[in-house]
């Protein structure tokens, strides 16, 4: 092809891209008891505004991952990228909340513009092994994820949450650099046949397997989600400072990128069906094991917890090499669904959570969550026993 000798180049600034990006996403959770105490809300109300930012930049991604496969520009991955990194960066100095939400979903739609199109120049620009690179560019991703909370953490710890908005300057620099590195459409191959968004949903959404793929993709964000958004709260209450709580989820999502990084080499000894079997089921166990730590062995519960992060995004990379297999014409939109669309429905949920949890117990809710995933188990079986065209 055309790109072979600039595709490792063009790889490696996507892969940038996409932990510079995710550092943004991950910016807010651990410090958003503080940012709710700043702004004066309730931990269920904090609960709907980061579903909010969820929604906005996943369950969008599929629309804008149909943009992304029809036109003829790298427009998405730049602007998304500044959007993302100017407005999140503006959160944490937020004095109202009317002011906050709307930098959240500004910030949101960004990143819900940069994943789709991302994701698609990967299967573009990888001539041979897609799953490798995949897998790099996910990894980089939760990298990217994990290192916004202890970013975040350690800034407002010592700084204070109005020294953030300086933040958005790394994110501005590297997309206008990137704009200088990454070819232009001209330059690289494009799907020539005409996609229309009616038939290409219907085409995703009637796909027995594609279905499949996307309930688990779910199942794995519920878990990444619910502890993301419930655990620091319970941690503020317990007297943790931001920097500890922003550790502890950097380690979380740390592990996890780790675990998208080497599951394409474990998944050739141990088979795909078992690393999702692993992913799936083992959660739950250890979301017992850290209700009965927390309190009286905190760093039992903190080793557990890391642990978990890893055995959740286990599969994530397989997961998506394996969607946009199916119907490869619609790789961005098929990565919106996987990457973006799961997470918003999360997101949706997350926002009656957050109350079940205020009124009852974080942790039995968490627990009771850990569950679904490990039940629903079972569908794996019949992800390898289902036809692209079921």
């Amino acid at each position: 092809m055309h790109y072979n000798k600039n595709e490792q180049k063009t790889l490696a600034w996507l892969n940038g891209a996409h932990y510079i990006n995710d550092i943004y996403t991950g910016f807010l959770n651990p410090i958003m008891p503080f940012i709710a105490e700043q702004v004066k809300i309730s931990m269920p109300i904090a609960t709907i505004i980061l579903s909010c930012s969820h929604i906005f930049s996943s369950l969008l991604q599929p629309y804008f991952g149909f943009f992304a496969d029809k036109i003829k520009k790298r427009a998405f991955v730049f602007w998304g990228l500044i959007l993302t990194a100017s407005f999140i960066s503006l959160v944490p100095s937020c004095i109202n909340i009317k002011t906050m939400v709307l930098c959240i979903i500004l910030g949101s739609l960004g990143s819900s513009l940069f994943h789709p199109q991302a994701l698609g120049f990967v299967v573009k620009f990888s001539t041979s092994n897609v799953a490798k690179n995949m897998g790099i560019f996910i990894a980089m991703g939760t990298l990217g994820y994990s290192m916004g909370p202890l970013l975040s953490s350690t800034i407002a710890q010592y700084f204070g949450l109005d020294k953030m908005p300086t933040l958005a300057l790394l994110g501005v620099i590297w997309a206008s650099l990137m704009f200088l590195c990454v070819p232009k459409f001209s330059h690289i191959e494009t799907q020539t046949a005409r996609i229309q968004l009616k038939q290409a949903f219907v085409d995703i959404l009637s796909n027995r397997k594609l279905n499949i793929l996307n309930i688990i993709a779910m199942l794995k964000s519920l878990i990444t989600t619910s502890c993301s958004i419930l655990l620091p709260f319970l941690w503020k209450a317990q007297g943790y400072s931001k920097l500890q709580i922003g550790l502890a989820m950097f380690c979380f999502l740390l592990l996890g990128g780790i675990a998208s990084l080497i599951s394409p080499k474990l998944e050739k000894k141990l088979g795909t069906a078992n690393v999702f079997y692993i992913s799936m089921i083992t959660t739950f166990p250890m979301m017992l094991l850290f209700m009965f730590t927390y309190e009286k062995i905190p760093v039992i519960s903190f080793l557990i917890y890391i642990l978990m992060g890893f055995v959740t995004m286990f599969a994530t990379p397989i997961t998506m090499s394996m969607a946009q297999k199916v119907l490869p014409q619609y790789k961005s939109i098929i990565g919106g669904f996987i990457n973006g669309f799961s997470w918003g429905i999360v997101a949706i949920a997350m926002s009656v959570i957050g109350y079940i949890a205020q009124a009852t117990s974080i942790v039995p809710v968490l627990v009771a969550i850990s569950t679904i995933p490990a039940i629903c188990s079972i569908l794996v079986k019949k992800l390898f026993t289902t036809t692209n065209n079921s």
